[in-house]
């Protein structure tokens, strides 16, 4: 079942990993940066990892070493303990889902980001699916989950229904990407935005002319992008886009 995006999606700019700013003691997806969102009137984007525990963790990198003072694999720590482990920047531990759950409390539109697991965009994923499905297990507001493997966003089809679904999508350059050239060719094409039962693809704001951006355009997908750092790209973009995720500046609210 294809469910649509909710308009909120639509019509407020989207916070890249919350309001950070780590100049103001806001590092990325940190209760104070998604506080600092939610007072602006933004809507937030988020990621989440695995912990050892395979509890669905608040934090982008599959490393700590950038964004906490800790080191190696998030996936080698508990949850318990990444809760006590500093984000670099800030005075605060690593959140888990549920607690940003209860946090945003359905003020805002929340876009969750499931990172990849299997590590080459592959089918061996699963406990952190089960993990964001049971956090979101009653959960009243806008939300909606994403992902670039394509395998996560289809186990997220069987387990949260209801919830609408995106693929999270680029040009895949192979000097960017640490895959195989046949996998970047084969995800450059999109090709399983109908096998997931997707509403919606959040593609990189400069490939946003890629003829088949414009041809699920065209079938009634919703477009979003990532990442807008600046208000000139931001009007480029939106000559495409319906919806951006931004940082480094503050995004235009709707009159």
């Amino acid at each position: 079942m294809r469910v649509p995006l909710p308009e909120a999606f639509l019509t407020v700019p989207l916070a890249h990993r919350a309001l950070h700013d780590v100049a103001d003691g806001r590092p990325e997806n940190s209760r104070a940066a998604i506080r600092a969102a939610i007072d602006a009137g933004y809507g937030i984007e988020i990621d989440v990892q695995q912990s050892a525990d395979a509890q669905a963790m608040v934090f982008h990198d599959d490393a700590l070493d950038r964004l906490a003072n800790g080191s190696g694999p998030v996936r080698a720590q508990t949850a318990e303990q990444l809760a006590q482990m500093p984000l670099r920047g800030g005075d605060e531990g690593i959140p888990d889902l549920p607690e940003i759950l209860d946090l945003v409390a359905g003020r805002v539109p929340l876009l969750i980001e499931i990172k990849d697991q299997d590590g080459a965009m592959g089918a061996n994923i699963g406990p952190l699916e089960a993990a964001v499905a049971a956090a979101l297990e009653g959960y009243d507001g806008p939300v909606a989950v994403m992902s670039f493997n394509p395998h996560s966003v289809m186990r997220m089809a069987a387990l949260c229904p209801d919830v609408p679904r995106g693929l999270v999508t680029d040009g895949y350059d192979e000097a960017h990407w640490k895959l195989p050239a046949e996998t970047c060719d084969r995800l450059r094409g999109i090709p399983d935005y109908d096998a997931a039962e997707c509403s919606f693809i959040s593609h990189n704001m400069h490939d946003l002319t890629r003829a088949r951006v414009a041809a699920l355009k065209a079938q009634g997908a919703s477009i979003l992008c990532w990442t807008v750092k600046s208000p000139e790209d931001e009007a480029q973009a939106r000559k495409i886009a319906q919806n951006i995720t931004f940082e480094q500046y503050r995004a235009a609210l709707p009159a």
